[in-house]
């Protein structure tokens, strides 16, 4: 799924990473999903390129809470998702997503929005033979986030423990085939800074 990137990125990784393993720490706040970015994302020099055309993964719990919240904040959002290898949101003419607000850049269900957009610049990829985990930055070239919360020791702590915490409930989630489907996919740009166990029921769906 994740691409080992050159020399470049092994010398970043070596720069960052101690830093970035000391301070993978439980989330304080349980209830939390992820502090608001939008100061950040508002001027992301990408374009947003995060909600275009990347098709995040959606859990059927997932899927349930965000039309609950359609629901509850009279949302309109006619046919929200798609069905192929694994669900995910509709995309709208111009590749974005559907819940994205094309006015104002903003996600109309942040709140509740998939696992991996919380996770924003932190990916992953599974190693099924060593039973881990692995995880994934991004470069601040292909998202600017990962830049401001590699500054902050004290917000890059929470946001990854947040990531962490919501990509293992994602992938906990997802069927066989989906997670199948969705490991298939390659993130170049990105280096890997720390890895963890991953539940037995997480590797037999993937044998």
């Amino acid at each position: 799924m994740f691409i080992q990137n050159s020399s470049k990125a092994l010398l970043t990784m070596n720069h960052t990473s101690k830093k970035l393993v000391m301070i993978s720490m439980p989330f304080e706040n349980k209830n939390k999903r992820q502090e608001n970015f939008f100061d950040t994302c508002s001027h992301c020099k990408t374009g947003w390129s995060c909600c275009l055309g990347t098709r995040p993964p959606i859990s059927a719990d997932r899927r349930s809470i965000i039309e609950a919240f359609l629901k509850k904040n009279k949302i309109a959002v006619e046919n929200a998702f798609v069905q192929e290898e694994y669900v995910f949101p509709r995309e709208q003419p111009d590749g974005y997503c559907v819940f994205r607000n094309g006015k104002t850049g903003k996600c109309v269900i942040h709140s509740v929005k998939p696992e991996t957009c919380v996770a924003g610049p932190v990916t992953f990829d599974i190693n099924v033979r060593g039973g881990k985990i692995e995880w994934f930055l991004k470069f601040e070239t292909l998202c600017p986030l990962a830049g401001v919360v590699g500054k902050n020791k004290a917000v890059l702590k929470r946001h990854l423990a947040s990531a962490k915490k919501e990509v293992l409930r994602l992938v906990d989630e997802l069927d066989a085939g989906a997670l199948k489907a969705i490991l298939k996919k390659d993130e170049p740009e990105t280096f890997k800074f720390d890895e963890d166990n991953v539940s037995k029921s997480v590797l037999n769906k993937l044998r």
